[in-house]
């Protein structure tokens, strides 16, 4: 909020308003304060320039100076009743960061006192607003707002934000452990904006974190911390890529975090369902076969296994059908159409079994070489463990 006094009380020649202007609408509903006067209010000053008063507390520390802030708000004149700026219908609002997507003195005050998930009206005196100048024709002068402010999320990105105004040289210099947490809180970004939906600015954010981490070390101890930095974002980013349709990337990815840890039963995962969106079915059928081994009960990679047979099934079919001559067309097909039902009866058979919560039942699907299931069943009774297989 550009055009308010600064932290020492100078002012911009030209206010402005808050974030986005809402439309004013001619009559709102009164917002009463809940407390009996201003002076029940908390004082975030000493000299009453920005009171507070909570409506619903948060969890976890205070918003950090320099953080980067999602927040919804209502600005309301010093009369309470006419509104002047809201994002409340945004669905997602955007993250904005202390100092300069925020720069009204008194907000800025008000929300370092907050924490997340935090609800509170604050007052701000006209010296903590928009000052004698007000905003015409919005705000008058010497008028005191209210601001009705919820945080939804934060990230401490101050220490990030100030590594990238450093040239390489001097970003070269730092230590290994400045690196990481400016890796680590560009990853944050990255998962906020994915749990968002949005999936390229989250896979810019990913690949914007592996930029830093691009260094080898000489000490074994560093260059460990840093792969362990990389694994993690190998990951995201193949996730990220099968989101937005790019199988090949996500492939890509997959293999990376591959060669860092073998056995890492997510990146076989990530590569298993690549393979499959490409239709390479023997190398997803290898990939998850190897996830499956290592989480035999995950029901993500079983389904996933379930998935594949009948891709496998009905591609048997289709190859058995054009393969067999015009002569044995039909009784191709009916083979066909016999092993996708048997397929589905296994399938149904295996979602009903999961299904009944008194047997505490729980299956994983093994994908045999020739495209055939068989199930392993785990329940308990009378607290013994016992597993059976399944096979056709």
């Amino acid at each position: 909020m550009a055009g308010s006094p600064g932290r020492e009380g100078r002012r911009d020649p030209a206010p402005a308003l808050p974030w986005a202007l809402a439309p004013t609408p001619a009559s709102t509903p009164a917002l009463p304060l809940a407390s009996e006067s201003l002076q029940a209010l908390q004082d975030l000053t000493g000299d009453g320039g920005v009171r507070k008063e909570q409506l619903r507390p948060g969890t976890g520390q205070p918003v950090p100076p320099g953080a980067s802030v999602a927040v919804k708000y209502s600005g309301y004149l010093g009369n309470w009743n006419k509104l002047f700026c809201s994002n409340g219908n945004s669905k997602y609002p955007r993250l904005m960061k202390l100092g300069k997507d925020i720069t009204l003195w008194g907000l800025e005050i008000g929300l370092l006192s907050m924490t997340k998930g935090e609800a509170a009206l604050f007052v701000l005196a006209p010296e903590y607003a928009y000052g004698q100048r007000g905003c015409p024709p919005f705000i008058p002068s010497n008028t005191m707002v209210l601001f009705k402010v919820e945080v939804l999320d934060f990230i401490d990105s101050e220490e990030c934000d100030a590594f990238f105004e450093l040239t390489y040289e001097q970003q070269d210099k730092l230590p290994l452990e400045k690196l990481l947490k400016v890796a680590a809180t560009e990853r944050e970004f990255g998962n906020y904006f994915f749990y968002k939906q949005h999936f390229k600015i989250a896979k810019d954010r990913y690949k914007r974190a592996l930029s830093i981490l691009g260094h080898s070390s000489s000490s074994k101890a560093e260059q460990s911390q840093i792969n362990a930095s990389k694994l993690l974002l190998f990951l995201n980013l193949s996730l990220t890529y099968l989101k937005l349709e790019r199988a090949d990337r996500a492939l890509k990815y997959g293999e990376l975090a591959l060669e860092m840890d073998q056995g890492n039963a997510k990146a076989l995962f990530r590569c298993g369902q690549a393979c499959l969106y490409m239709k390479e079915y023997n190398k997803s059928r290898d990939f998850l076969a190897r996830a499956q081994r290592i989480q035999p009960f995950s029901r993500d990679i079983n389904n996933e296994l379930k998935k594949l047979a009948r891709f496998l099934a009905k591609c048997s079919g289709e190859q058995e059908a054009k393969c067999s001559g015009e002569s044995r067309v039909r009784d191709a097909t009916r083979s066909t159409w016999k092993r996708r039902k048997k397929c589905a009866a296994r399938c149904l058979t295996l979602s009903i079994l999961m299904a009944e919560k008194k047997s505490r039942t729980v299956a994983a699907v093994h994908l045999l070489a020739h495209g055939d299931l068989s199930i392993t069943y785990k329940f308990w009774e009378k607290g013994q463990e016992h597993c059976f297989t399944s096979r056709d």
